[in-house]
């Protein structure tokens, strides 16, 4: 790691070339919004996204991508991307060209584009399983939730720390079967639930403006991608966030087993999941409560992003017009 002060590689990595990013991969993804065929969306936005991001002045590693090699044509684990460095450093590279594929496919809110670079080695490399997740906003002591205690237990400890009931609490959650009894004892403690059908990216970044999004917990198992992507932004957001990866099937294991885990009952803190710098960015695909989506005139497409980065805690939220549609077509 640099020292305080010191000029790293990741400051090449300047927050409008990130945001073009996931600009350009918005737009492709938009072209499908409401057509129903995920696989197209998905196809056209990675694709749109590897361009963009082979013309970054870095070279990037794939840590979190859409699988391993030879699953996937692009953004496979490992691929090394971009015009390269003089200095030959790299970066990891974190990729979710559709937060929410089936958000963008059916036009629902909250689908998004994410990227994230960051520090070589700083990301937790996953394989493309699951993730048991927990995740609170800042301003608690260390270790308030764990993803090891139960639902019940977490709410108490949160409740504490914040000084109310649990009745008062709003847990986040993703709509899903394998989440029925998790659902269950939710609502059996007291606290009110928000049942969200895709994207939980967003819906971990929500606890961290509670008074704002109305949520205070997020609770649930995701996608591993998706949790190394939220621990990110909750880097950058303050939070607390704990993890442990899930194999659902005899694929999932056989995935773990090639990434040499095989302790699956692990514990990741969101420091064992972001080690050092990164910055993240993100770009409204459909409106949602964190960003408007993607908007088409004649003249103009408009989009909106947010980049963050973890060092600084900066928070910038750009709006851009597009004057020139053709460019995206």
């Amino acid at each position: 790691m640099a020292e305080a002060g010191e000029k790293t590689e990741l400051d090449r990595a300047l927050a409008l070339d990130i945001v073009r990013v996931t600009e350009a991969t918005a737009v492709a993804a938009a072209q499908w919004l409401g057509r129903g065929d995920e696989a197209s969306a998905d196809e056209a936005a990675a694709a749109a996204m590897h361009r963009a991001i082979a013309r970054l002045p870095f070279e990037g590693v794939v840590v979190v991508g859409e699988g391993e090699e030879g699953d996937c044509p692009v953004f496979y684990l490992g691929e090394r991307i971009g015009e390269g460095s003089p200095s030959g450093a790299t970066l990891d590279l974190a990729v979710d060209p559709i937060e929410g594929t089936t958000l963008c496919a059916k036009a629902l809110p909250n689908a998004m584009s994410v990227l994230v670079v960051a520090e070589r080695g700083s990301l937790l490399k996953v394989p493309p399983i699951y993730m048991e997740k927990v995740a609170i906003g800042p301003g608690f002591p260390d270790c308030v939730v764990d993803v090891g205690a139960t639902a019940s237990e977490n709410l108490k400890a949160l409740a504490d720390a914040k000084g109310v009931a649990v009745s008062d609490l709003t847990v986040c959650v993703l709509d899903r079967p394998r989440h029925g009894h998790l659902i269950e004892e939710i609502r059996t403690a007291g606290a009110a639930l928000r049942l969200i059908g895709d994207g939980d990216i967003a819906g971990v970044i929500h606890v961290t403006e509670p008074l704002q999004t109305g949520i205070d917990m997020y609770l649930g198992i995701g996608g591993a991608a998706e949790g190394v992507l939220a621990a990110a932004a909750l880097a950058c957001l303050g939070g607390q966030m704990e993890g442990r990866l899930v194999a659902l099937n005899r694929e999932h294991r056989a995935w773990a087993k090639l990434a040499g885990l095989t302790n699956l009952s692990k514990k990741y803190t969101l420091k064992d999941m972001v080690a050092g710098d990164l910055s993240f960015a993100a770009t409204g695909i459909t409106d949602g409560s964190m960003m408007a989506g993607v908007h088409r005139s004649s003249t103009a497409i408009t989009t909106e992003s947010v980049v963050m980065r973890a060092s600084t805690r900066t928070r910038r939220w750009i709006r851009t017009e597009h004057a020139d549609p053709k460019k995206f077509s």
